[in-house]
């Protein structure tokens, strides 16, 4: 994972390349690695970027829907931490719905602000 600050600092690219790394790197035992797209920079791993790998490699499309299962999970743990802005309805996508709740609300400290600054309401 990476944090909302390392998002902000580093793009979301360089933050989803950060916690890719993180992964491969809380692993004990790899010999390669399989990316779908892109290769994780810092890494002393082979590995190979498969341009939409999640369509054509069993293990990229697997790690793909692992990530979006937690990704759901987390967001319906933060739906009771932040009832009020509907995470587990929306996934935190910006939503019509999550929009307005930001607008009533403000924001709680898993919003990027940037990112909101950018959003019509």
């Amino acid at each position: 994972m990476a944090s909302v600050d390392e998002i902000v600092t580093l793009n979301i690219r360089g933050a989803n390349l950060l916690a890719m790394r993180r992964a491969v790197e809380a692993l004990e035992s790899i010999d390669y690695v399989l990316v779908d797209a892109w290769t994780i920079p810092g890494i002393k791993i082979p590995q190979r970027g498969i341009i939409r790998g999640d369509l054509s490699v069993k293990s990229i499309a697997a790690a793909s829907i692992i990530a979006k299962v937690t990704r759901d999970r987390i967001m319906r743990q933060l739906a009771q931490e932040f009832p009020e802005y509907g995470f587990d309805i929306h996934k935190g996508y910006a939503t019509k719905r999550h929009r307005t709740a930001i607008a009533l609300y403000g924001s709680c400290p898993h919003h990027r602000l940037q990112f909101l600054s950018s959003q019509p309401l």
